[in-house]
């Protein structure tokens, strides 16, 4: 709103005094225009002030000796139009950014404030904060879901494109699980609230998204180091012209086109809109900064439970023995793990609602922790548990769990980690986007790690790696100048560490509020590992910009002073130039939100 104001006061000084002027008031005229110019001279004064008490040049060092220059030389209407450049640049830059930041305000205001509770047959309608866990929440028809919960109703139809990116409504059925930030696109449903609003994946989101701006990129600090370069040369060119012709307006000239806007703008609105650009694509980004590394990355290093894999066991094979039907082997364990809190056992049933199989009760169960189950199953004495429990000739076959009814082996049930389906076109993406090296980092047994290295194409795989292994294996990368900077992609708490070692520590943050996207420099709030080659297509492709934006915007203001050098270019008419200047990087500038 300031740089607003400031814009409208120096253009009505402009356009004032140009009235003045033709009405014949010369005097008046002048008295108008040089009341513009402080408007700017004063703030801006300041602002040079603050920046030489950090022993620091800031880029606004040029436009202060411009616009005193002109006072100085009784150029005016000059100093009232490099003050109107000045001020509406900076007004420019306010409104290009907060067109940028579109989608990440537009997160935060979304966020709910109000929900309604179910306490027995009446509703209340209270403050999210004040939900607890195991409340009961009614979701009305277009209402946004407030809280994370398990769907209570028989099923709830909800438009997940806030998180995901994903046009199409998405069905959760009972005991599935709703976050918070998605809405409801049909009938209302309740859900029983699994987590208190300030952790759920919504809150998460939104505080994420207000740390997206409090990083400075270093390639900002780099356009100050510019201006630093760029000042005494300005004040060279412009101290010799005035010395070869002995007129003083020709180094205000070169000063007023010296006045280095494209430093100011171009940078900081390119990477504020990377950071736009990749919410957009489901990636929330801490900073501009972040935008900077991702678009210099050499190296990528994958976790793989949760990251190329789902993250959950599930059920990959049925093999009935003796006689029984697949299915059937599968209802009867099912069945039996209902009461199973282990999470194999909640991996048959989900498989079990996904055949559509008739469930029954079981009845006097009896679970050894880490071994099995067994109850009775419609009068059945069914046990589910690893091979070494029930039948130690198979002991050796940890993949898979055995089902029998009444003593005897009725089935197995080959069970493993899924692998992501975008998973395998990871690698070909990383590569194209300018990756060097891809790396599998994980915990896991090696042949396991190996097979999955080999199904996503990982140039090498690091197996069995504890989480200071991990740290090493970060360590290593970075301190090659060849493979750096380093990206870390994971999921679980115990890859925290590594994600805040790493330059850019990218967490798959889908499931909501965990350690590792708190430490990571940005969170994947889509279920896809794919949108790594995105926000490292979008970092390349904003830093290109920004570098561009910068260099053009330079070399233009270099070849304006020459001609103004020569007196070829007045005061005035370099004024205009470098506003047409520093409109043209703004809108360069911009390019990176597409």
């Amino acid at each position: 709103m300031r740089a607003r104001l400031l814009a409208l006061a120096a253009l009505l000084c402009v356009v004032g005094g140009g009235i003045l002027y033709a009405l014949g008031y010369g005097t008046a005229s002048n008295v108008v225009w040089a009341a513009g110019s402080a408007i700017m001279l004063v703030p801006l004064t300041w602002s040079v002030v603050r920046t030489l008490l950090h022993r620091d040049v800031g880029v606004d060092a040029i436009a202060l000796v411009a616009i005193a220059g002109a006072l100085a030389t009784g150029e005016y209407f000059a100093g009232s139009v490099i003050a109107l450049m000045l001020a509406g640049g900076n007004a420019l830059e306010e409104l290009a950014a907060r067109r940028a930041r579109r989608e990440l305000t537009a997160l935060i205001a979304r966020a709910p404030r109000v929900a309604t509770r179910r306490r027995g047959d009446s509703l209340e309608e209270i403050p999210v904060e004040e939900l607890v866990v195991g409340d009961v929440v009614v979701v009305r028809a277009g209402e946004v879901v407030p809280v994370d919960g398990v769907v209570v109703s028989d099923e709830a139809v909800v438009d997940e494109s806030t998180l995901t990116g994903e046009p199409l409504p998405s069905t959760i059925r009972r005991g599935g699980m709703a976050r918070s930030g998605t809405s409801n696109s049909a009938d209302a449903f309740e859900l029983r609230t699994a987590r208190p609003a300030a952790e759920s994946a919504y809150a998460n989101l939104v505080r994420l998204v207000r740390q997206a701006e409090t990083q400075k990129a270093p390639f900002v600090r780099l356009a100050d180091r510019y201006a630093a370069i760029f000042l005494p040369v300005a004040l060279l060119v412009a101290g010799a012209a005035w010395a070869a012709s002995g007129d003083a307006t020709r180094a205000v000239a070169v000063l007023v086109v010296a006045t280095p806007c494209p430093l100011i703008l171009a940078a900081p609105i390119a990477f504020i809109a990377g950071v736009s650009r990749a919410a957009r694509a489901g990636v929330i980004v801490k900073g501009g900064g972040v935008i900077e590394q991702l678009g210099q990355a050499k190296t990528v290093l994958l976790d793989k439970t949760g990251t190329l894999t789902l993250g959950t066991p599930e059920v990959e094979e049925v093999v009935a023995l003796d006689g029984f039907a697949p299915d059937e082997a599968l209802r009867l364990a099912a069945s039996l793990d209902q009461l199973s809190t282990h999470p194999l056992a909640a991996a048959l049933v989900r498989e079990a609602q996904r055949r559509r199989l008739d469930l029954t009760f079981p009845e006097q169960v009896d679970e050894t922790v880490g071994k099995g189950i067994t109850g009775l199953v419609g009068g059945l004495r069914v046990a589910v548990g690893s091979p070494s429990w029930l039948d130690p000739a198979r002991a050796d076959d940890d993949a898979k769990m055995l089902v029998s009814v009444d003593g005897r082996l009725v089935g197995t049930v080959a069970i493993a980690d899924r692998l992501r389906e975008d998973a395998p076109s990871l690698t070909p993406g990383l590569k194209a986007a300018g990756i060097l090296h891809v790396a599998l980092v994980t915990g896991d047994r090696a042949a396991v790690a190996d097979e999955i290295g080999r199904q996503v194409g990982a140039d090498r795989v690091y197996s069995e790696q504890t989480p200071e292994q991990k740290l090493e294996v970060v360590h290593s990368m970075q301190a090659r100048a060849d493979l750096r900077p380093v990206v870390m992609v994971g999921d679980g708490i115990n890859d925290a560490p590594a994600l805040a070692l790493a330059d850019v520590g990218i967490a798959m943050g889908s499931a909501g509020a965990t350690v590792s996207s708190e430490t990571a420099d940005a969170v994947i709030v889509v279920d896809r590992v794919d949108r790594v080659a995105d926000a490292i297509r979008i970092g390349r492709r904003s830093l290109h910009i920004a570098r561009q934006s910068v260099l053009l915007g330079i070399g233009a203001s270099l070849v304006a002073m020459g001609f103004a050098a020569f007196g070829y270019i007045t005061p005035v008419y370099g004024a205009l130039l470098q506003e047409v200047i520093d409109v043209g990087v703004i809108l360069n500038a911009l390019r990176a939100l597409r």
